[in-house]
């Protein structure tokens, strides 16, 4: 993304010892040894930490404006017999955050910790950017399912002190046809919500100005590439990839260092608001009217700057440890907005992949070919350091390496960026991977992938017990049947059984033997069935209707397995059978 313009940055050494201040009051103010607190996290980067590399899939705000009001160098104090994280009797206000709002990062937390448990999410991050981000979505101004009672927007990002990001959704988030702005109480820009958003309400669809569905997707962007938060360097990482300024870090550590000494829910609408912004000394007047946004400042008069010391410039990105690595974002430098970028020489993307061969896996299974695509001028010329998006899409769980379906990254010297590796997932079907080039409207390039289903090529019954019942009654015991591929154990082969009419002929029956569906409903084919790690699927109950004779069900699988049983029904087969009970001829009965 386009860096800061110098008038918004000129105040950054003053941030930073800003920052650097309340956290030492912060940790001054603390009793040591308070039980159940956390490991404390590295509160301030300052100019003489490196900065780790960031990310090449730019950042989720677009270095949008974010409120700079400091933590409190009181600390909230929790009741004695409180623990961290839960609600207490008495603490600051600032301590305290909207109940709808609090719920939504601590729903996201628990359901990361199930999807990537690894990540080591803590809802006090999501909590500390969202304070920074929104002031809490503007106090918890939120509807009952979190979305907020009027859309939260920023500024466009016109170049004019803020990055140029030219519009990427058609106004269909922010209003705004001509350049983007970021939504909702997380500020995502709408590409970044293009490939981030999430439905974390479950109503069905992803919205940004809904603070469950943006907490989750800001909880899954901080835990992309295998990052784990509970690890300094990856945590500020992830916090930089969110808005590419020291300051910024500094600011969101501060906040998780607060909230994570205490804090309670406070009624929604209630919340205070920050008063000051990254952007308070720029005129408000690239803010376009969209409706629910503020209303724009006026421009205040610029006041005389003391003379100080000008802060020290930012380290560049680091190279990556080994950017041989396959699937390794490989971080490149943000250039001053105006400077054609690398991305501005791209004509369109061609395919990486010289041999040709299908994308096609079993499923469970990695895809054995790396996909990729190089980044070319309209005079057929390589670029480097171009950021390609991928994406996966259709009908499928098929995911790229680490359970995400987009993956960014950048082209290397000869204009290749290879995709992550392919997992194929449990669910067979076709699905497409597209790819395209971030912030320019290149030509992308395409792939078709199929997922097979897993193969079984023998089926056993475990159990040789005749399979009898009288008309009208209920068989004894159920079918149970062995999968086997190349002789070993079929684990979580989809398998499907029917009751067919004859040896000749497979298709289902009309009479004779049948399964219940849920409403209790005769059927006599069943699909969806699938073995478990031995090998093994049983069968639901078998039923008879009133016609006598000798059946055949069949249950086949995926590669060719197939195994035929033999049923029977008479009157002989139950002692307890009416008299009275006349068999009569079975229709399509197997010989």
């Amino acid at each position: 993304m386009a860096a800061h313009k110098g008038r918004r940055l000129r105040k950054g050494a003053a941030t930073t010892a800003a920052a650097a201040l309340a956290v030492a009051a912060l940790s001054a103010s603390q009793a040591p040894g308070a039980t159940g607190a956390p490991e404390p996290l590295q509160t301030s980067a300052g100019h003489s930490t490196p900065a780790p590399e960031v990310s090449a899939d730019g950042n989720a705000t677009g270095n949008s404006p974010y409120y700079t009001d400091l933590p409190p160098l009181k600390s909230p104090l929790p009741s004695p017999s409180s623990t961290i994280g839960t609600p207490v009797s008495r603490g600051e206000g600032e301590a305290g955050i909207p109940a709808t709002v609090l719920d939504a990062y601590q729903k996201a937390e628990a359901e990361l910790r199930a999807t990537k448990p690894g990540c080591n999410l803590p809802w006090q991050l999501l909590a500390a950017i969202g304070k920074v981000e929104s002031g809490q979505a503007r106090g918890g101004r939120v509807r009952a399912d979190g979305t907020t009672i009027s859309p939260i927007i920023g500024p466009q990002l016109d170049g004019n002190g803020f990055a140029l990001i030219k519009d990427t959704d058609h106004g269909a988030y922010d209003g705004n046809s001509s350049y983007d702005q970021a939504i909702g109480p997380m500020q995502f820009i709408p590409s970044t919500w293009a490939w981030a958003g999430r439905d974390g309400n479950g109503d069905g669809k992803a919205d940004p100005n809904n603070v469950y569905d943006a907490a989750l997707a800001a909880g899954h962007y901080l835990c992309r590439n295998g990052w784990d938060l509970s690890t300094e360097r990856d945590l500020h990482r992830a916090i930089l990839s969110y808005n590419n300024s020291t300051d910024y870090l500094n600011l969101v550590l501060s906040w998780v260092d607060y909230y994570r000494k205490g804090t309670h829910s406070v009624p929604d609408g209630s919340g205070g608001v920050p008063s000051h912004r990254s952007d308070d000394d720029l005129p408000r007047t690239s803010m376009p009217a969209t409706p629910g946004s503020p209303s724009p400042k006026p421009s205040k008069p610029s006041k005389p700057l003391k003379p100080s010391k000008p802060g020290k410039p930012s380290k560049p990105a680091e190279p990556s440890p080994d950017p041989s690595t396959p699937g390794s974002p490989s971080p490149e430098p943000t250039p001053p907005t105006g400077t054609p970028t690398p991305s501005d020489t791209v004509d369109h993307l061609v395919s990486a992949d010289l041999d040709g061969t299908e994308l096609t896996a079993t499923a469970g299974d990695a895809f054995e070919r790396r996909i990729g695509a190089r980044a070319v001028t309209k005079d057929g010329k390589s670029v480097a350091k171009v950021r390609v998006r991928f994406t996966i899409s259709g009908d499928t769980d098929a995911t790229f390496t680490g359970g995400e379906r987009v993956a960014t990254i950048a082209t290397d010297a000869k204009g290749v960026a290879l995709a992550p590796q392919l997992l194929a997932g449990e669910k067979a079907g076709t699905f497409e991977v597209t790819s395209v080039v971030v912030g320019h409207t290149a030509k992308g390039v395409g792939y078709t992938a199929t997922v097979t289903p897993r193969p079984a090529d023998k089926l056993v019954r475990t159990s040789d017990t005749a399979l009898t019942c009288a008309p009208g009654g209920e068989f004894a015991g159920q079918v149970q049947v062995k999968a086997t591929y190349k002789g070993a154990p079929a684990a979580k082969v989809g398998a499907t059984a029917t009751l067919i009419k004859s040896a000749a002929d497979p298709s289902a029956n009309i009479a004779g033997p049948y399964f219940k569906d849920a409403n209790g409903r005769p059927v006599r084919t069943l699909t969806g069935l699938t073995t478990d790690a031995n090998g093994v699927v049983t069968l639901p109950k078998l039923y008879a209707d009133l016609f006598s004779g000798t059946y055949l069900l069949r249950v086949t699988t995926p590669g060719g397995g197939s195994v035929t049983v033999e049923l029977k029904v008479s009157v002989a087969a139950s002692p307890s059978a009416s008299a009275s009970a006349s068999p009569s001829p079975s229709p399509s009965a197997g010989s």
